[in-house]
């Protein structure tokens, strides 16, 4: 009997998949090396701007060797820039991005007169929200810090407009669905009361859309304030709020733990 065909899509016998082209996309290449971000890559790339191997290239998903392709951009070559990791002290009012279309401020105006190559915010907080903020240009840390799978605790210091008796911590602590997404901290203590206020300490290992206003919100507590006070064994400590400075090799070895 002859033998079957392989089904659609599927390789014969014997013979590996593809893996696909190899390298990287151009945009996404320019965004690794330090230079900007993917979107402004795009742009840079749409403008005729930038050449591989001495030709324009106008297409972002060209993919490239970033050890072996040669890319100018406006007549300079492109290298990568030392690898930068920083601690911003964000205030509320700023919102995590770079260029924001309703031109609001943004957390790089903490990085102001700072002699820096491009750096993006590792994760985000809410222009509401206020604390620690790491940045880099290095995309393999960022993206080891964002993976879920590494559930690198963050430790917040929330205000709220109550002062909640055990009763409803522990069913803040039971967590809430909401719109059908289960919302959960993986730990909620009280940690002091003044007025008609009180300060929690909330620890999230994921980080959904406004997790703990929406967790708070589901039992009809205000947020009047959140602070991220650490990530990882890493402490915001004592720098002054719109400040940022380099991360030490001390610090960065919390982070790896």
């Amino acid at each position: 009997m002859a033998a079957r065909p392989p089904p659609p899509g599927r390789p014969p016998p014997g013979k590996p998949r593809s893996a696909g082209p190899p390298g990287v996309s151009l945009n996404r290449a320019l965004s690794k090396l330090g230079l900007c971000s993917r979107t402004q890559g795009e742009a840079l790339i749409a403008q005729g701007r930038v050449r591989v191997g001495g030709k324009v290239v106008r297409d972002a998903a060209l993919r490239v060797d970033m050890n072996r392709d040669r890319i100018v951009v406006d007549g300079v070559e492109v290298v990568a820039e030392r690898k930068v990791y920083l601690m911003v002290n964000k205030p509320r009012g700023l919102v995590t991005t770079r260029h924001d279309p309703l031109e609001r401020d943004t957390v790089y105006a903490c990085l102001e007169g700072l002699d820096l190559p491009f750096v993006s915010p590792v994760g985000r907080l809410d222009k509401a929200s206020e604390g620690l903020l790491l940045m880099t240009n290095d995309t393999r840390f960022a993206n080891r810090l964002m993976d879920p799978a590494s559930h690198l605790p963050k430790t917040y210091h929330v205000q709220v407009a109550t002062v909640p008796d055990e009763t409803l911590l522990d069913k803040l602590r039971a967590g809430a669905t909401i719109d059908g997404e289960a919302l959960a901290a993986n730990s909620i203590e009280f940690l002091r009361s003044g007025g008609r206020t009180a300060w929690l300490e909330i620890v999230l290992d994921e980080g959904k859309n406004r997790h703990i206003r929406r967790l708070l919100a589901a039992h009809g507590i205000e947020v009047k304030r959140l602070i991220r006070v650490a990530i990882g064994r890493l402490p915001l400590g004592d720098l002054a709020k719109g400040a940022a400075r380099h991360l030490t090799p001390e610090e960065l070895a919390l982070l790896a733990q």
